[in-house]
């Protein structure tokens, strides 16, 4: 059934979000958090690309960015397992094929993303002489050997999935959009009941 035809059968916005199945409340809360906290990381990467390399600020800061990516890809762990083991809702029947499959390829490549940046940051800087000195107080000492060339193709990587990470958000924020100009009850399936 398509969303015009629902709603002239009478079903409003209110009713549409009842037939829409929601997220549990754990899923919506990883969500929020993790996007907020990668909003935040990205930009703070973004920014570090800024300070020159061999200044003095510039060590605390990627020390700073590296634990914070640390205690995000845990809690991107967390989330995948969390979805594995709890299945997403099913979309409403009026929801168009091209658009569930379309969200499914985008989820995919946004969890696959949400892996790939912090694991080849992660290993990248134990291709380094610096390792990773957690909120610069513990260090943990590179269990890699100093290797440029690994280095640099790992921190390629990870800048490379950074970009298509934020395109990838991009996308999806733009289908959120259109799912809550539209008022058909999807957006409303990963947020908090009031």
């Amino acid at each position: 059934m398509k969303l015009s035809q629902v709603k002239s059968i009478g079903m409003n916005s209110t009713t549409l979000q009842q037939h829409a199945g929601r997220y549990n409340t754990v899923a919506i809360l990883l969500h929020w958090l993790i996007a907020v906290c990668l909003f935040g990381q990205i930009a703070f990467g973004w920014y570090l690309e800024t300070i020159p390399r061999g200044t003095p600020l510039r060590g605390p800061y990627v020390n700073l960015h590296k634990s914070t990516g640390l205690i995000l890809g845990v809690l991107i762990v967390l989330r995948i397992l969390w979805r594995l083991a709890h299945r997403a809702p099913q979309f409403p029947s009026f929801v168009a094929t091209w658009e569930c499959l379309a969200s499914k390829v985008t989820q995919f490549a946004l969890y696959t993303c949400m892996l790939v940046m912090p694991l080849s940051g992660y290993i990248a800087s134990n291709y380094s002489k610096y390792g990773v000195k957690l909120f610069n107080a513990v260090t943990l000492p590179p269990w890699g050997a100093n290797n440029p060339k690994i280095y640099a193709a790992l921190n390629t990587t990870h800048q490379i999935t950074s970009y298509l990470l934020v395109t990838l958000i991009v996308i999806h924020l733009l289908g959120a959009i259109r799912h809550g100009l539209r008022r058909d009850g999807i957006v409303s399936r990963m947020w908090m009941r009031p």
